[in-house]
């Protein structure tokens, strides 16, 4: 009598499986929701101290304070805060499962694991763009109705406004892919995040832009790429810093999205192609 193999998985049953497994650990919550809160009212606070701070500003920055409107909309600190966050959420979604050893079971009722990290990819960046749109959104609405009591806020709809918002968005998912990858290859959680924090926040510090090769390095980092996307005003005003060798927007927008589509290829590929 021959025994009929049990059909594959369909990817939505994944999808569903990968939701199942995120939402259900109450960390989860505890991880978005404290870090979301935190991150808001540090941006709301940077505008606060503007808005105390505001008549006493000279001419000069009154006239171009609109540029400091919108980086109060989502400030550098907060953006180091989200890095480093989503990262770890990132990375914990592939490393939890290894060091709990709940990986065996996964992959024992799951043989492809190609697809199955797939699944995970799409849920962790679903979740996280969410998540990115809900912090840069209530962000940039906090700050600018505290700025707005100087008459100094901006709107959603002031020219590059939409950019920050965007881009601090998807800050989110950006690292997030980032940490499942560095997961997937090491496997360990400490290591894991001391290598994630090493690449996406301290290497932005120490490269500088001093030679064309080091600028092009520099311009390649994610959390460059945010700084540059993020200055609206950039080489229009004298409170912008011009690097030597400037990249172009889209450019930046073209980092973004390398590093999210091979962060999410590094997993998929290191965790088919090792063995548990």
């Amino acid at each position: 009598m021959t025994t009929l193999a049990p059909p594959a998985a369909r990817f939505t049953d994944l999808l569903a499986a990968e939701w199942i497994k995120l939402r259900s650990l109450r960390s989860t919550y505890w991880a978005l929701g404290a870090s979301a809160l935190a991150l808001v009212a540090f941006n709301t606070n940077a505008a606060r101290a503007d808005y105390v701070n505001y008549p006493h500003y000279d001419g000069p920055i009154h006239r171009d304070f609109v540029y400091w409107a919108l980086r109060d909309a989502f400030t550098q600190g907060a953006a180091l805060m989200l890095v480093l966050a989503c990262a770890g959420i990132g990375a914990i979604t592939i490393v939890g499962e290894y060091a709990t050893g709940l990986i065996r079971t996964t992959f024992t009722a799951v043989p492809d694991r190609r697809a199955l990290v797939a699944a995970k990819v799409v849920v962790v960046t679903a979740v996280m763009t969410l998540y990115g749109a809900l912090v840069a959104g209530a962000s940039f609405a906090a700050t600018q109705a505290v700025l707005d009591g100087r008459g100094a806020g901006v709107s959603i709809g002031f020219p590059g406004a939409w950019r920050v918002v965007v881009a601090s968005a998807l800050l989110a998912p950006v690292s997030a892919l980032v940490g499942m990858g560095m997961g997937a290859l090491i496997r360990h959680s400490a290591t894991t995040m001391v290598l994630t924090t090493l690449v996406l926040l301290l290497l932005p510090s120490f490269v500088t832009d001093t030679y064309h090769w080091t600028a092009c390095v520099r311009n390649a980092l994610p959390f460059n790429a945010w700084v540059r996307l993020v200055d609206i005003g950039y080489g229009t005003h004298p409170f912008t810093l011009v690097s030597k060798y400037p990249t172009t927007v889209a450019g930046e927008w073209v980092v973004f999205g390398v590093w999210a589509a091979v962060s999410a290829v590094v997993a998929v590929v290191a965790v088919d192609r090792r063995d548990v």
